[in-house]
């Protein structure tokens, strides 16, 4: 796997490296040792599944608080998804600055995003679905989240929004908060 860090320090953008004949290809898709070796401390307690059936849905911008606070790795099994990082560490010079990737089944690139950022998506085709590691296990009191249209974030989402959950429409501004 390579990784990459992204404009966003701590982000980091892993592109698997298949090993292609005529059956078709095997990849690894996660390997703790490689993590530590870039510095990423990373132990799976959850892998979650979605799914999205119409482009344009967006889903976040969600993070868990501190003492619940989350890394992921997110990959795109079917379809294309825009995925997004969003800084929300207050003394961070990179504070609410996002980094947003296509990761699609066909580019089997992956996204990790570690605590201190909220994440959200936005899925590019019809029947989009992830997979995604999780660090921490789900806990509701401890769920946090950002508008996916705050402007003091300004996400430049691909497509126009075609479906958005009430709950993460709900979420407070980054000025209310």
């Amino acid at each position: 796997m390579i990784y990459s860090e992204t404009s966003l320090p701590g982000v980091y953008l892993i592109e698997l490296q298949p090993v292609e004949d005529d059956r078709g290809h095997f990849a690894r898709l996660f390997c703790s040792r490689e993590m530590r070796e870039h510095g990423l401390s990373f132990d799976v307690a959850q892998v979650n599944s979605a799914f999205n059936k119409t482009a344009g849905t967006v889903r976040g911008l969600h993070f868990q608080r501190e003492q619940h606070a989350e890394s992921k790795v997110v990959s795109c099994t079917g379809g294309a998804i825009f995925d997004v990082a969003v800084d929300i560490r207050p003394d961070s010079p990179t504070y609410l600055d996002w980094f947003g990737i296509e990761l699609t089944a066909e580019n089997r690139r992956q996204l990790y995003i570690p605590t201190g950022f909220a994440h959200g998506y936005q899925a590019l085709t019809n029947d989009a679905k992830l997979i995604y590691l999780v660090s921490e296990f789900y806990a509701p009191g401890a769920e946090g989240g950002l508008r996916y249209d705050d402007p003091a974030i300004g996400i430049d989402w691909p497509l126009r929004v075609s479906s958005v959950s009430e709950k993460d429409r709900s979420w407070p501004l980054v000025g209310d908060s």
